[in-house]
């Protein structure tokens, strides 16, 4: 059995509300009875792309465990690279992390200067061939935009567009378990390419849904996190804990 955090929409700006919201739920990961295996952070980590943001985010997301980053909208490749990953460029972030029972394919959907959503045909490749040297293991494919409507307003309109061709890609895999997504700044879950596709709620606000009455981005509802856990049996189960900020 493996068991994974994944928080999402971070959109640190240097102040200190949205690092206590932060600081928060890091703390309640590491207030666990057991270890985690991975946190998993699905984008959004900074607001404004800057190294101060990144910086401050280094310090907030440490823990006793890995921890798997993929950029969102909102991030800048450069300083994300420079800062978190100790790398240079601004390519495509596309990761591979493998470990005993599980293998996540981190896959960089951002354009950049653009909110919207797309996969390369260089990133879809990528991700065929990682997924293909090991058709075994149980898989996660992770992305920062959404590839189908959510029903949120603000996230659904920036949503990834040519999904069928990650989807295809999916499809070649059996051992893709779920794809794992944030941006949408609500928990929930939904199908993709026959799978699972699990959203993390946002960790700064919560995004309304068409039929409540609130603002769109919720500052004032508490952060939140997903906790995955995929059993021995092959089945995997999906928890939302909301956590209260000090």
């Amino acid at each position: 059995m493996i068991v994974f955090a994944q928080l999402s929409d971070t959109h640190l700006d240097g102040g200190q509300p949205r690092a206590d919201r932060l600081r928060a739920v890091m703390a309640s990961l590491a207030g666990g009875r057991s270890p985690l295996d991975a946190v998993l952070v699905t984008g959004d980590i900074a607001d404004h792309g800057l190294p101060s943001e990144y910086e401050q985010a280094r310090t907030l997301l440490a823990g006793p465990w890995p921890v798997l980053m993929c950029p969102g909208n909102h991030d800048e490749r450069a300083a994300f690279r420079r800062v978190l990953l100790g790398s240079e460029g601004d390519t495509p972030i596309n990761q591979v992390h493998r470990m005993p029972g599980a293998v996540f394919a981190l896959c960089d959907s951002t354009i950049p200067d653009n909110d919207n959503g797309y996969l390369t045909d260089e990133t879809l490749a990528w991700l065929d061939t990682e997924l293909g040297e090991d058709p075994v293991t149980p898989a996660f494919v992770v992305v920062h935009h959404q590839p189908v409507p959510l029903y949120t307003e603000t996230s659904d309109v920036i949503r990834l567009s040519g999904e069928e061709r990650l989807a295809t890609t999916i499809e070649r895999h059996p051992q893709v378990v779920a794809v794992l997504c944030g941006h949408a700044h609500s928990a929930a879950a939904t199908t993709f390419a026959g799978r699972p596709l699990l959203a993390a709620p946002g960790v700064v606000s919560t995004s309304a849904l068409p039929w409540e009455e609130r603002d769109s981005a919720d500052m004032q509802a508490p952060p939140a996190v997903a906790y995955h856990v995929y059993g021995d049996d092959g089945r995997l189960t999906t928890h939302y804990r909301s956590v209260t900020p000090h």
